[in-house]
């Protein structure tokens, strides 16, 4: 077989100068054929990077508290009776998030809004409560300097409720995006919300057992 011949019959796929290299289509070994992440995977990233920076944020905080703890000089805090209705509403409130993404995913609009906008009332219900609470303490003569438990406790609360509040402009973009139908059939469009949502649900409990049981 000529030169000529074996030019020829050479596969497609390689260059005028021989085979493939590095960075050329159909180049072995450079992952160049490997697919893009999608925005939804970058996104996915995004909120779990977002998450474990706050673990953090709140693990350095727990970790000041345990050693002010340990120097003995915190007093017993009394427990604000509005704490247990807020948490209950911040629970029902993940509760209601996870009917309405199922209903999102059969495709049930009406339902899916409904469970959704529940669960920013009640959002919203333990936002107004934990001002409540604050004013509960307040009435007892509790306040942010009063001494270093109450100190952590408003602190605490504080950086939650202010986390809580980017929660519920999220709620609010959803909910949007849900009335205009911006989601696909069978799209978990209100995944990545729920994974926020949840967390800052726990991060709530573990807030109460570390200030009022530990």
């Amino acid at each position: 077989m000529s030169p000529s011949e074996i030019l020829e019959r050479r596969p497609a796929l390689a260059g005028p100068g021989g085979p493939p290299g590095p960075g050329e289509p159909g180049f072995e070994g450079d992952g160049g054929d490997r697919p893009a992440p999608s925005p939804r995977d970058i996104a996915r990233f995004g909120i779990w990077l977002t998450l474990g920076t706050l673990s953090m944020m709140f693990i350095g905080f727990t970790s000041a508290y345990m050693v002010r703890r340990v120097a003995g000089d915190l007093r017993p805090l009394p427990l604000p009776s509005m704490l247990w209705v807020n948490t209950l509403a911040l629970l029902a409130s993940s509760v209601v998030l996870e009917a309405s993404r199922r209903a999102l995913k059969a495709w049930d609009l009406p339902g899916a809004q409904r469970w959704l906008g529940l669960t920013g009332l009640l959002g919203l219900a333990f936002a107004a409560g934990q001002f409540v609470a604050w004013r509960q303490l307040a009435a007892q003569g509790v306040f942010l300097a009063s001494n270093p438990h109450s100190s952590f406790f408003y602190m605490l609360t504080g950086v939650h409720l202010v986390h809580l509040a980017g929660g519920l402009a999220w709620f609010a973009a959803a909910l949007t995006r849900l009335r205009r139908l911006a989601y696909a059939p069978g799209e978990d469009g209100l995944g990545l919300f729920a994974i926020y949502w949840h967390f800052l649900g726990a991060l709530w409990a573990y807030l109460l057992l570390l200030l009022y049981v530990l």
